[in-house]
């Protein structure tokens, strides 16, 4: 199963759309590969980004603080989209304050039906330069395959990286289950885990890497999925979506 996915992380790249020299980075065009400072833990040392109890280290992006549709219950973090719209409680992306660069990132989801959210990774902190976290970082998807309209473009189902590399769609449980979810990124590979199936595992910082980039939505955006250290943070979609056990340990 591994090697096979790697074959179609590499043949969805070369083959979903031809790729030129006009869309292919090159030395010339291409910025290095940057990683900024990222807060020092203890290497293998699992640490909560979630206490259960309280949003502490969560804001919404662009934002001093979180927004109030944001809510923690029974040890969940959840998105309550009916108080945002009825109530005009703040919402929004959200982001943690911790950076990292490898990293394994563990957490558990579900979304509510016909939902659509994400998971998005290496998002950089600096609203003055980036209008949102996903002109950044890249997006694991999150999404009610049956229901929500996204489920019919492939790379944006759940458990894909969002517009960029598509993975089986048979991991993802039924609306309303719990999902667990693994984010793992280490010295130029990562590997996205759906309920133990592995969805995607692909290079990184490579020129498979900037191909993937040239043939999607995020082609037009020059710092996206391009700098391999920064912050994790839960999408807004205007969806209930809930989160919960959201853990993680530097490699």
């Amino acid at each position: 199963m591994t090697n096979l996915l790697w074959i179609t992380a590499i043949t969805v790249a070369m083959v979903s759309t031809p790729v030129t020299k006009k869309n292919l980075s090159t030395s010339a065009n291409e910025p290095a590969a940057v990683s900024t400072t990222h807060t020092n833990y203890s290497k293998g040392k699992w640490i909560k980004l979630f206490d259960g109890k309280t949003t502490n280290g969560w804001k919404t992006y662009a934002k001093d603080s979180i927004g109030g549709a944001w809510k923690v219950q029974d040890g969940m973090l959840y998105l309550d989209s009916k108080a945002k719209k009825e109530q005009k409680l703040g919402g929004g992306d959200i982001i943690h304050e911790k950076s990292f660069g490898n990293f394994h990132l563990k957490l558990e989801w579900k979304i509510s039906k016909n939902g659509n959210s994400g998971i998005i990774f290496w998002a950089q902190n600096d609203p003055s330069k980036y209008k949102a976290v996903w002109h950044t970082g890249p997006e694991m998807q999150v999404l009610d395959n049956g229901g929500h309209p996204d489920a019919k473009i492939r790379k944006h189902r759940a458990g894909d990286l969002y517009d960029l590399i598509e993975g089986p769609d048979t991991a993802v449980k039924p609306v309303g289950e719990w999902n667990k979810t693994e984010i793992i990124a280490k010295d130029g590979t990562l590997e996205l885990k759906l309920n133990g199936v592995t969805t995607v595992k692909t290079t990184y910082g490579d020129e498979i890497w900037y191909s993937l980039i040239g043939n999607s939505k995020f082609k037009t955006m020059p710092a996206f999925a391009r700098t391999f250290s920064g912050h994790i943070a839960l999408q807004d979609h205007g969806d209930d979506v809930w989160f919960r056990n959201i853990q993680i340990r530097e490699l």
